[in-house]
């Protein structure tokens, strides 16, 4: 193996992502009692541009009234993209006001490692004269061309990138795509049109150490669809998927929670080869099948899962 690693940054549960638009705060509070892993509150494409400056208040006041972390969520912020007049504001009322309650900023439709620093920037400065410790992550939204050609470089940026998300409906539009509807299948074509990018997008996120999470999938009246979609990324490596309905995130926790027989037979793994390195051998024996190093890997990458859906549970009560 080479000796260049990049081990995961910031491990955190991410089956389900709710997106919740900042302009309705009733949904914001059905919001904290849902079953999601995270929350993310948007400013940017659910908000029209009369309602942002009110939405970006009534994020403030969720972020400040909700304890997320304890109803065992992790709640992020997508903000406006950095081509647009709000980003700057977004940042600095948002982190000012409530950058110790939050965990993530979502860049939106990042393009080049740079677009990541100036967020940075600014989240720093204001950490740094609140004296707060560094503690807010940033993660990337790759939804248009220019990003995914440079999405190895944009994992690869460091800083405090936790996580790449594949925004699907802006990538069909700026690859020109024909599409039936966000994140759907074009029965014209032979397969999944989405597989490619989405491999590249965890590929770099593997390669990186960064979190691989799917984006949306528009009709919400059509559950098995999205459900197909987010095994098909599940697949491919990705450990969540966005949920744009609250109907959509049992689903999503359906497909990305192992099954509890897999576990059980991670956790046996493990136990048989600390039994076989106790007795001076690297490889065991489990249910007439060998396993080695690599099935440990695996089996780990399993149970931390595992481990981590049973203290957001227990901390949902």
């Amino acid at each position: 193996m080479s000796h260049t690693l990049h081990p995961l940054r910031q491990p955190r549960l991410q089956r389900s992502e709710l997106a919740v638009p900042g302009s309705n705060p009733s949904f914001i509070d059905k919001a904290v009692d849902s079953e999601a892993d995270f929350v993310f509150l948007d400013l940017e494409d659910a908000v029209a541009p009369p309602e942002k400056e009110q939405a970006r208040k009534n994020v403030i006041e969720a972020l400040r009234d909700i304890d997320w972390t304890a109803k065992g969520k992790t709640v992020s912020v997508r903000i406006n993209g950095l081509d647009t007049p709000y980003m700057y504001r977004d940042v600095v009322d948002v982190v000012e006001q409530a950058g110790d309650r939050l965990h993530t900023i979502l860049v939106p439709k990042v393009g080049v490692p740079a677009d990541l620093y100036t967020v940075e920037v600014l989240i720093s400065q204001i950490e740094q004269a609140k004296r707060w410790p560094a503690r807010i992550g940033t993660e990337a939204l790759i939804e248009t061309t220019l990003g995914m050609a440079n999405v190895e470089d944009i994992a690869a940026s460091g800083g405090r990138l936790e996580a790449l998300h594949f925004g699907v409906a802006d990538y069909a539009a700026s690859l020109r795509a024909r599409t039936v509807n966000i994140g759907g299948l074009n029965p014209h074509y032979p397969g999944d049109q989405w597989h490619f990018a989405l491999s590249q997008m965890i590929v770099a996120c593997r390669a990186y150490g960064l979190r691989a999470i799917d984006g949306p999938f528009g009709d919400f009246s059509d559950p098995d669809g999205y459900f197909d979609a987010a095994r098909r990324a599940a697949a491919l490596g990705a450990e969540g998927k966005w949920a744009i309905h609250p109907s959509q995130v049992a689903l999503a926790n359906e497909v990305f929670t192992p099954p509890e027989a897999e576990v059980a037979k991670a956790r046996r793994i493990i136990e048989a080869l600390r039994t076989a390195e106790a007795e001076g051998r690297g490889a065991a024996a489990l249910d007439g099948k060998m396993i080695d190093a690599a099935s440990e890997r695996m089996a780990r990458a399993m149970t931390t899962v595992d481990d981590a859906i049973r203290a957001a549970a227990a901390a949902r009560g």
